[in-house]
């Protein structure tokens, strides 16, 4: 990563200021992807919005959710986003062990074909921004409609998140 182009802000916005106490983490520190994009209030808190659906209220398992997150940061580039949703993707179900295969892909031996099937379209998505006719039709075979359009919003959204991390220099927490 290069240097930090934004820093955390540190007097919080009192606009913001409940939303960022929330989401501290037992230590009392709040993560610098908040603190980053708190810089600019109004948009945090819609960012914030979409970011909570598909975190808490997805229709996905919380495996996959991670699955999909873990799969997208490593497309994107993004160690940040990979040392966050490691450790949540553990306490989501995940492996150790599918954790560092995420970041081989879907042809990487060890994968259900649920698991693969989800992998290719986070692939495509990533690569095409589109999915193919094939892969639409395998998604909604194992997903309703609400479930494939929770996955290809988390796709979405991890890829703009990531992109932002990395464009404005958000540096890993210390012991991340």
């Amino acid at each position: 990563m290069g240097e930090v182009r934004i820093r955390p802000v540190e007097e919080w916005p009192e606009e913001n200021r409940s939303a960022l106490e929330r989401l501290a983490g037992p230590d009392g520190r709040v993560p610098n992807v908040f603190t980053t994009l708190a810089n600019h209030p109004p948009l945090f808190r819609r960012w914030l919005g979409l970011g909570d659906h598909l975190l808490n209220h997805s229709g996905l398992t919380p495996r996959t959710r991670e699955l999909v997150i873990l799969r997208t940061a490593h497309n994107a580039g993004s160690p940040y986003e990979w040392a966050h949703h490691a450790e949540i993707g553990r306490r989501a179900g995940l492996t150790g062990a599918e954790i560092t295969r995420a970041a081989t892909g879907p042809d990487a031996p060890g994968w259900s074909e649920e698991d693969r099937t989800v992998l290719r379209a986070v692939d495509a998505l990533c690569a095409a921004r589109d999915l193919p006719d094939a892969q639409w039709a395998a998604l909604s075979a194992l997903f309703a409609r609400e479930q494939v359009m929770d996955l290809v919003l988390t796709v979405g959204f991890y890829t703009m998140t990531a992109m932002a991390l990395n464009a404005f220099g958000v540096a890993l927490e210390d012991g991340s």
